[in-house]
This record gives C-alpha cells, structure tokens and sequence, in this order.
C-alpha cells in the first residue's frame, strides 16, 4: 500500500510495470538488460482516487495518459531496474499529490477608482502624442 495524502492510498496490485531496454550510456550492458520502466496506471477504474482528483489527475496527466485513461510513466534515468521501478513509483506519487491539491477559487476584483482614472490618464496622454504627431494642416487651401 502506498500512501498519498491521508485520505489517497494506492494499493501497489493496481500498477503494472513493464520492463524495457533502455537507450543512452551503459556500454554492452544496455543491449542485454531491461532495465528501463514502463509504469502503467488505471486512472479512470482506479477505485482508490476519488472523482475530483482523478479528473485533475487526467489534466495533469497530459500526453502521458491513453484515452482508455491509462496513464504511462517511462522511467530509465537509473542503470538498475530496481531504482527505475522506484523512481516510476516516486513520480507517479508526485502527480497525484498534485492532483489532490483543490485549486484556490478565484474571486472577483474590481479596478479601483484611481486606477481607472491613472488608465484613463494615459490615454488621455497617449491620444495627444498621436494627435501632435499628424501634419498640420493649413485651412488657406
């Protein structure tokens, strides 16, 4: 069982690795030994997330995530499977800390008087230096 917020835990049967070769440095060795990850993650069956936090969760998610809300973490920045496996399950647990985060409302504001005239002001500023700029025009002709 891993354990989230104190409400959020994902029992560890819900994830799913699938072990890979990795690409980049490792000499013969990468050839021979799967030791990148590939964590996957039902997000939308997942019966541990609860309904707000799964749908932040799908917008976080972003590219990461199938449309049959699978989500899909690649982790190859260690050499050995084992701390690959960690670190997949160390971001997946970041992701959905983030998502069980409720954003902050936003509340209505309203310019303030002086700020309205100090805007109205610079236009008033801004008109008369294109209005200085035009030619004259001369009214003998």
């Amino acid at each position: 069982m891993i354990y989230i917020t104190p409400e959020i835990s994902i029992s560890e049967n819900e994830f799913k690795f699938e072990f890979i070769r990795a690409s980049g440095p490792g000499g013969q060795n990468v050839n021979k030994v799967s030791s990148a990850v590939q964590l996957r993650f039902d997000v939308k069956n997942s019966p541990s997330l609860p309904n707000d936090v799964r749908a932040r969760l799908k917008t976080l998610s972003g590219h990461r995530i199938t449309d049959n809300g699978i989500l899909i973490l690649n982790a190859r920045r260690f050499r050995t499977q084992a701390q690959n496996r960690q670190d997949a399950v160390d971001r997946l647990v970041e992701l959905v800390r983030k998502a069980a985060e409720k954003p902050k409302k936003r509340k209505k504001t309203r310019p303030s008087a002086n700020s309205k005239t100090r805007i109205k002001e610079a236009k008033r500023r801004r008109s008369n230096i294109k209005r200085l700029r035009k030619p004259v025009s001369t009214k003998d002709e």
